[in-house]
């Protein structure tokens, strides 16, 4: 990944890293899934008035809205109105990113090198022990919204998956992918909040949004839609398009470092040192396995993401047109480089 892009995915990550105090602030005024639902249709109003569709298969484009905006954000919110951390549910949040290495390895059949074994290895480490910990609190009370979370980092990595299989569809219309995504959520959302919720309950979140709970309340969503969404999402998902989903999404691990941290100075919401300490080890996988070992001076072989060839990146992602040289020569010239005169007179 070059750069510029690793730039770009730190930037995404002090975005959503601050999504999780604004999402607090919401959840003080509105009840769970009917904050979800209200974050995507804001979206999806204008999206199906202004923006075209996409040319992707419309299953991709499911499987990216249902995966990333509506398991991903039911569990969460449920998570944090049930009394999930802010800061934590940005650390264990995470787990989407060992989840969609492990499923674009299984489904997608992109390559896992040793190196982000090893980091995706650490990070659940990280992951268990803060389950670990939080289940020894309260008589394990605690845990519940750790597992709930757990299944809104699954769906967010299922999410991941349609994202990649669309952009590849569509590779140049990652932004308009963004914005449709959007228009999965809403009715769902919705319909699970009128059935959970009940109108009683909607109908009172809508009273003192003048209040500074209320305008608290409106602007964590403003920010939520605006920036974390339109802007945070729409470049993960050029990022996701460009490379395979099990180099990009490590970087999400690195959310935590602000959403703990800005918690803290925001919300004066302090973690428990032994949960910083295991998501120390979270931090330390997405370092591992998303830096690439240093080679040898002298002339280098094209590089790609993770450290691979370019024979490897040929065989996780099929290119419609005829690649040249073969794989087999690509392999050879990186293992024993280039031949000599007296080779090739053989």
């Amino acid at each position: 990944m070059p750069t510029r892009d690793r730039l770009l995915a730190l930037l995404v990550a002090v975005t959503w890293g601050l999504n999780f105090p604004a999402i607090h602030l919401t959840l003080q005024q509105f009840p769970p899934f009917l904050a979800v639902a209200l974050r995507f249709a804001v979206i999806a109003v204008p999206t199906l008035l202004l923006a075209p569709r996409p040319r992707v298969p419309v299953r991709w484009l499911l499987l990216y809205g249902t995966g990333f905006g509506v398991l991903q954000f039911v569990f969460l919110y449920a998570a944090m109105d049930a009394g999930m951390p802010t800061g934590l549910a940005s650390l264990v949040l995470q787990s989407s990113a060992p989840f969609t290495v492990v499923l674009a390895a299984a489904l997608l059949r992109e390559r896992v090198t040793p190196r982000q074994a090893v980091g995706v290895l650490v990070a659940v480490v990280g992951l268990t022990g803060i389950a670990l910990h939080r289940a020894g609190l309260e008589g394990g009370a605690t845990l519940v919204p750790v597992l709930l979370t757990l299944c809104g980092g699954l769906g967010w990595a299922l999410g991941n998956l349609g994202n990649r299989l669309a952009t590849r569809a569509a590779p140049r219309e990652s932004f308009r992918l963004m914005l449709w995504m959007s228009v999965v959520p809403p009715v769902p959302m919705l319909a699970l909040s009128l059935t959970l919720e009940g109108p009683d309950r909607i109908t009172a979140s809508f009273d003192g949004l003048t209040t500074p709970t209320g305008l608290a309340a409106l602007g964590g969503l403003a920010f939520t839609v605006l920036v974390a969404t339109v802007g945070g999402s729409g470049v993960w998902t050029a990022l996701m398009s460009r490379h395979p989903a099990g180099v990009v999404a490590p970087f999400s691990m690195l959310v935590p470092v602000v959403g703990i941290g800005s918690s803290w100075l925001l919300l004066h919401e302090a973690t428990a040192p032994a949960e910083l300490a295991w998501g120390a080890l979270v931090v330390a996988g997405v370092l591992l396995g998303s830096t690439a070992r240093r080679r040898p001076a002298g002339p280098e072989p094209a590089r790609q993401p993770w450290g691979t060839t370019s024979a490897v990146a040929i065989a996780a992602t099929p290119s419609p047109r005829p690649v040249s040289p073969s794989p087999s020569v690509v392999v050879a010239e990186t293992v024993t480089g280039a031949p000599t005169a007296i080779d090739r007179t053989a």
